[in-house]
């Protein structure tokens, strides 16, 4: 009976463990996600002409990219060993294998964000934008990103 119960508490536990590591790829996952809503959501869509371009929805997508980068380094200190189950994107174990150069990219982004934040004020001047944040955002991707579907 005792060894019924250490067994039973060691895959309850073992699956706890799972869950977790799991949570935390869901969290990176939802970062992620919401950056891009914001960046190729709301801005690579009005460049595209698939939106009308919105001041508002500018700013607010710029401010939530301003908000969200710097967790980037928080939210990816773990690594959870596994990617978002059914997820088109991953993370690179390359991350933990070499983390200071993957916090070192998020600096590079916020700085291009404040530099364009308040200077957008018609496409023209979004097209310059997207294109500073989203050259910053490639230099992570490249390296630290992995298409999984």
């Amino acid at each position: 009976m005792m060894r019924t119960v250490i067994v039973a508490g060691a895959l309850l536990l073992g699956v706890g463990a799972v869950m977790a590591q799991q949570d935390v790829a869901v969290q990176q996952d939802n970062l992620m996600r919401a950056q891009g809503k914001s960046m190729y959501g709301v801005i690579g869509k009005m460049l595209k002409g698939e939106i009308p371009y919105d001041q508002k929805a500018v700013d607010a997508a710029l401010a939530d990219l301003e908000a969200s980068v710097p967790k980037i380094a928080t939210t990816f200190a773990t690594n959870p060993k596994e990617d978002v189950v059914n997820a088109t994107y991953g993370s690179s174990q390359k991350i933990w294998q070499n983390k200071a150069d993957f916090d070192s990219k998020t600096p590079p982004v916020s700085k291009a964000i404040a530099d364009v934040k308040g200077k957008v004020k018609d496409l023209a001047t979004l097209k310059v934008a997207y294109d500073s944040i989203q050259d910053k955002c490639t230099g992570c991707h490249d390296t630290y990103r992995l298409k999984l579907k």
